[in-house]
């Protein structure tokens, strides 16, 4: 477990950014990069490393989804009708982990994986054990009744740090919540601002 969080501190500081808004995270102490080169003032950087940085960031933020997973992500997003970078962060936010995750069923979307992995959540009534399940409108996710009294459940609904966004109803009691509809990038509560139109551009090199 320790590695995994040693690896989103790296990502932290690697983006100069807190990803995912955590009290604990070291660039609320440092802004600089890691290495004994962080401090050293940087450059203009270039188009491509800017497209870079911003997937780098998204996919990040979204447990660090694997590249090979993002790029289908990409794939779909630009085949559907629309502003292809909405429909990217449409995608994202309909996986399972992810609203899992918004829901505060858990308090981290890596914890939200795991989560999912371990078959503790049920869609519309059916256990869903696959993190990148893309829920439609409509569906119910509900945390199992055997793992409902579980210690992460029972912390992260009690955070204060984050609100359930406004397309997702939810009922702490009953650890259920309801996805309505497909969010907007406006509506998707980011910690930092996120550029899905530089991964799109990133891609379409």
């Amino acid at each position: 477990m320790s590695k995994r969080i040693q690896a989103k501190h790296k990502l932290d500081r690697r983006m100069g950014q807190n990803i995912w808004g955590r009290p604990k995270s070291p660039v609320n102490r440092r802004e600089y990069g890691p290495g004994q080169h962080g401090q050293r003032r940087k450059g203009k950087m270039s188009d491509f490393g800017t497209q870079l940085r911003a997937k780098q960031k998204l996919k990040g933020y979204y447990a660090n989804i694997t590249e090979k997973q993002f790029r289908r992500y990409y794939a779909e997003a630009i085949r559907q009708k629309g502003d292809s970078g909405e429909n990217l962060i449409g995608l994202l936010e309909r996986r399972l982990d992810a609203i899992v995750y918004r829901a505060k069923f858990v308090a981290t979307p890596f914890a939200a994986r795991q989560f999912v992995n371990h078959g503790h959540v049920k869609v519309n009534g059916r256990r869903v054990n696959i993190p990148s399940y893309l829920v439609k409108a409509g569906d119910v996710i509900e945390v199992k009744e055997k793992s409902k009294q579980l210690e992460v459940v029972v912390v992260a609904s009690q955070l204060a740090e984050r609100d359930v966004p406004e397309y997702i109803e939810v009922d702490h009691s009953k650890m259920t919540a309801r996805f309505t509809r497909v969010p907007t990038l406006s509506e998707v509560p980011y910690p930092v601002q996120m550029e899905p139109n530089l991964v799109i551009e990133f891609y379409s090199r």
